[in-house]
């Protein structure tokens, strides 16, 4: 177990399992493995210990080991981030997996939760209230890493990001002080927090304001590939006068009997009788080989996509945003997509606008309020032997897509990319954040992330 020449002894981690709560593991555990492991099966580093936290004082001793230690940090919440910056090779691993705990207020409307848990967990918690916010697209997602960078969802438009709905987060930061971020207490870290991702500390819990949602309108409607022209021009047209209870992407995909299609997928969260008239130009536009939207539990919407991006499934892709989506783009994005390598792969087109479009008070480091299309060019596959031509054909349909980017990009959905790709994703915000890395972890502790450099 080492990093640049330091060796840690078994008998240090004793040390350190000695002053905490939770649980240290090391190579030698039986469950090591299994922990180390996340959602991205290309992901396969070696932390040096695991350190899976009850509490904040479990993160602070973490923390202290590995400076004592000169050991590099990474922080696990949900583990799904594309990137893997949840594990690190030779250092420590700050797991918060166990810290799952969520307390729902219904009556102010909010909930507390802490930064082990999922997307489906907070789902199931808060829907026995009726209730819900702007969470992800796939269950296994963590409420930390989505949140943190911004955070997209089926409610995006009428509810506004993730991070728009924090209304204060406790951090533990690289000095090992515990602090609270709120509109009131220490803003300019509640600002960063908002956008800038696990840069300022580790985020243990956070508040979240959430919405009245129960059953919505949601599901795809399915068309042959041959139609993908059409299908996404006319989603172009439609979204121009949508509402914003309606959130609606476009996708390329392959159906699990190996059929290429065109769909388009949505949530409709507001009346029902009111959103079948909205989308009845949906409906009726073409001929779909299935039209699969129906009044469904929210819950059932979020778990709509969660079979095409199965856990331990090998994932590469890139992103950004469009600087329009032209009938030239629309073209160029169906012929790369027709010579795709893998089944499991997909392209998707989203919109965000709405609420999304409008910061909160006290603001946000997110910083792409746009209302602008969003790439992703999603590589899924199974074997590693298929590795260099699934990671070849993103990298190619990502180059000769340049000419139809704006050089903005959603920082969870931005891969192992370079400091310039960093920027784009943390856009006009990245000098304030840089000047916030500084106060709060001036000797970058917190380094597993889209990095910002102190100032």
């Amino acid at each position: 177990m080492a990093l640049e020449g330091n060796t840690i002894e078994l008998s240090a981690a004793k040390e350190l399992d000695a002053l905490i709560k939770g649980f240290v593991i090391t190579q030698t555990d039986g469950e090591y493995n299994s922990v180390r492991k996340i959602w991205n099966g290309m992901v396969d580093r070696k932390p040096a210990i695991i350190v899976r936290c009850l509490n904040n004082n479990d993160i602070i001793q973490a923390i202290r080991f590995a400076r004592e230690h000169n050991l590099v940090i990474s922080v696990r919440g949900g583990g799904h981030n594309i990137t893997g910056n949840a594990v690190c090779n030779g250092g420590v691993m700050i797991d918060l997996s166990l810290m799952k705990a969520i307390q729902v207020n219904p009556e102010e409307q909010t909930a507390d939760v802490e930064m082990g848990a999922t997307w489906g967990d907070f789902d199931k918690a808060t829907q026995q209230y009726g209730l819900a916010t702007t969470g992800g697209l796939i269950t296994s997602t963590g409420v930390a890493g989505l949140t943190l960078g911004g955070g997209v969802g089926w409610l995006v438009r009428k509810y506004g990001l993730s991070c728009d709905n924090m209304i204060e987060a406790e951090v533990v930061t690289a000095d090992g002080r515990v602090v609270i971020a709120s509109l009131l207490e220490n803003p300019d870290l509640f600002w960063g927090l908002r956008g800038g991702g696990g840069n300022f500390g580790v985020v243990s819990s956070m508040k979240l304001r959430v919405h009245p949602v129960s059953t919505v309108l949601g599901g795809m409607i399915v068309y042959t590939r041959d139609k993908a022209g059409e299908v996404i021009r006319f989603y172009r047209e439609f979204m121009k006068t949508a509402p914003d209870e309606l959130t609606l992407y476009t996708a390329l995909l392959t159906t699990p009997e190996g059929v290429p299609i065109v769909a388009t997928i949505g949530c409709y969260c507001g009346d029902i009788d009111k959103g079948e008239s909205i989308i009845k130009p949906l409906r009726t536009f073409g001929s779909p080989i299935a039209d699969l939207i129906e009044p469904i539990p929210y819950i059932q919407m979020q778990s709509l996509l969660d079979a095409g991006f199965t856990t331990g499934n090998r994932y590469y892709w890139k992103s950004g945003f469009l600087q329009e989506l032209s009938d030239e783009a629309i073209d160029h994005i169906i012929s790369h997509m027709a010579i795709n390598p893998s089944p499991f792969s997909s392209t998707v087109i989203e919109l965000y606008g709405g609420a999304g479009s409008k910061e909160p008070e006290g603001g946000t480091a997110y910083p792409h309020r746009q209302l602008e299309f969003n790439l992703v060019i999603n590589a899924n596959w199974i074997v590693t032997q298929d590795d260099e031509k699934n990671i070849s054909w993103v990298r190619y349909f990502w180059q000769t897509m340049q000419p139809f980017l704006s050089h903005k990009v959603y920082v969870n959905a931005l891969g192992v990319e370079g400091e310039d790709r960093i920027r784009e994703a943390y856009g006009d915000s990245y000098t304030r954040l840089a000047t916030l890395k500084s106060k709060y972890d001036p000797d970058n502790v917190f380094q597993m992330n889209q990095n910002i450099l102190p100032a």
